[in-house]
């Protein structure tokens, strides 16, 4: 005899895997804008691995290149910025010598 009873189905939700972040737009504008040293470009390529190891679904190793890319873009962005400051310095200080010796 077969009993007809209430079924009960267990369901097991799958633990959320953490989105780290690979910063592809951050390093694009350091390529294009601010490279010095090729710190923008060598920047550039570590979101794409990033990027690759999150549709393989390895989020530690994702985050990881992510960091990677987020402190060349910090180095470029920083070494970039300085060396235009010193280059404009550098000009405006020029001009003003020629000017001066006339």
């Amino acid at each position: 005899a077969t009993a007809f009873g209430p079924t009960i189905t267990s369901f097991v939700q799958p633990q959320p895997v953490p989105n780290p972040q690979d910063f592809v737009l951050w390093s694009f504008f350091n390529t294009m804008f601010c490279n010095p040293f090729c710190l923008g470009f060598v920047a550039l390529v570590f979101p794409i691995k990033s990027r690759d190891r999150k549709i393989a679904h390895d989020p530690t190793a994702a985050g990881s290149y992510g960091r990677t890319a987020k402190h060349l873009n910090t180095a470029a962005l920083c070494l970039g910025t300085v060396g235009t400051v010193i280059c404009i310095v550098v000009l405006v200080m020029y001009f003003n010598s020629l000017r001066m010796g006339r």
